[in-house]
């Protein structure tokens, strides 16, 4: 039933050696090398085949060459004092590296701008409502007027909205950071989504959830509420609102290309829709992506589709991270008769990771669990924790990894030719994120 997944369980603490850090080797498992492509941790030297502006971004923010030179098409730094000025001042606001090199690639310009004229007020007036780096980060509102955008847009919002909480919340959106609103269009937005008949309450719920409905023009809200009453849902229905917001960031013909995608496989239109009610993000995923997944389902896993639509939420799952550790558990207790064959496996395998494992640790017949596959912790002094757990027979939580209790054995890897494995052993009150390596 299930595909095999390897029973061998490890639990590693990976470490880079004091002369390969200084030397500014990398760790193949680090998280950061990952992203190596957009951000480097450490700047890199200076290169005489760059232009100024590009070798300034390179240096100072840890931009990569080819991320550096997309930014730079859209700026140019005269003044490298100003712009460490700039740089200076976000990170004195909390932005770590990663969120500057986010933020130029969204936002070039702010490099340039006026340290204390511009970029300051902006800063303290976000800081009063509560929006930080996070925000920031993968957005241009640092590169909008504070007169006469910012001021206007966060006090019209909180006449729709309500309260900071749900400022935040709706700014947090990525969907906010790529509307490009036009404040003339606000309230004439909000008026065509009550002609359409929703109301207040609904459409401050919507804004938080899309707040880039506010840009869109008035005949895509039309037929958004045009393609839910095709779908069935009713304007009353309390999922109304969350299905608006999933299509208000879909294109049209991709909406309705994906519900085909699923037809295609044997599904009806009613049971898609009915999915999408229940859980709209399954039209957010791409349409390779919809395909391996229910492919998997049917041919690896032997599970009728119709079975698997009903509990849709199964579908955003990772097949890798989530839904092939499940089955490993699965299919041991199934082996050692711990559970019956014939349970709902989409119903076990439809819920988060976190209640799926709780649920067999609260089993007086659960002999082992994997909790969070490929789970890495970051500690102190550049050390990485990775570990696959075996609790052993019988376990009461003795080793888990995923924000659980880390006891018992750690192997230590000095990543260096010629370098030798210990065992380091945990004591109480030890885990992966007090653990100093020595």
């Amino acid at each position: 039933m299930f595909p095999s997944t390897g029973s061998r369980r490890l639990l590693l603490l990976v470490r880079r050696s004091g002369a390969a850090a200084a030397a500014g080797g990398t760790n193949p498992l680090q998280p950061r090398a990952l992203l190596g492509h957009y951000y480097s941790p450490t700047p890199l030297a200076r290169s005489t085949n760059l232009d100024t502006t590009t070798s300034y971004l390179v240096a100072s923010t840890g931009l990569s060459p080819a991320a550096a030179a997309v930014a730079s098409r859209g700026v140019r730094v005269c003044s490298a004092a100003k712009a460490d000025a700039v740089l200076a001042l976000l990170r004195s606001h909390g932005f770590s590296g990663a969120q500057i090199a986010q933020l130029l690639r969204a936002a070039p310009r702010v490099l340039i701008a006026d340290p204390d004229k511009i970029l300051r007020p902006k800063l303290r007036f976000f800081d009063s409502v509560g929006v930080g780096a996070t925000v920031f980060a993968h957005s241009n509102l640092l590169a909008r007027s504070l007169d006469k955008f910012l001021v206007p847009f966060v006090e019209f919002l909180r006449g729709i909205v309500g309260t900071d909480a749900n400022i935040r919340t709706a700014l947090s959106r990525r969907a906010c950071c790529r509307c490009g609103l036009d404040p003339k269009k606000l309230r004439p937005a909000v008026e065509n989504l009550r002609r359409h008949g929703l109301s207040d309450e609904a459409i401050s719920k919507l804004i938080v959830l899309n707040v880039g409905v506010l840009g869109m023009a008035p005949n895509r809200i039309a037929v958004i509420f045009e393609d839910l009453e095709a779908l069935g849902l009713p304007i009353t229905d309390p999922r109304f609102v969350g299905c608006f917001a999933s299509m208000s960031t879909l294109k049209r013909e991709a909406i309705w290309r994906r519900m085909a995608l699923y037809q295609s496989f044997g599904l009806s239109q009613c049971q898609v829709a009915r999915a999408f009610m229940i859980h709209p993000h399954i039209l957010g995923l791409t349409d390779g992506n919809i395909q391996r997944k229910l492919l998997f389902f049917q041919d690896e896993l032997k599970i009728a589709l119709p079975q698997v639509i009903a509990v849709p939420k199964i579908l955003s799952f990772s097949v890798e991270k989530n839904i092939l550790p499940k089955c490993a558990v699965l299919s041991l207790l199934m082996r050692e008769g711990k559970i019956q064959r014939g349970i709902n496996l989409p119903g076990r395998l439809g819920v988060s990771a976190k209640d799926f494992f709780e649920r067999l640790l609260g089993r007086e017949a659960t002999s082992w669990v994997v909790f969070g596959a490929n789970s890495m912790v970051a500690t102190k002094g550049g050390a990485h924790c990775l570990g696959v757990v075996d609790g052993g027979k019988a376990p009461r939580t003795s080793v888990v990894i995923g924000g659980h209790m880390l006891e018992d054995n750690l192997l230590v890897f000095d990543m260096e030719p010629g370098g030798a494995e210990e065992q380091l052993p945990l004591f109480r009150q030890t885990n992966c994120n007090n653990f100093r390596p020595g």
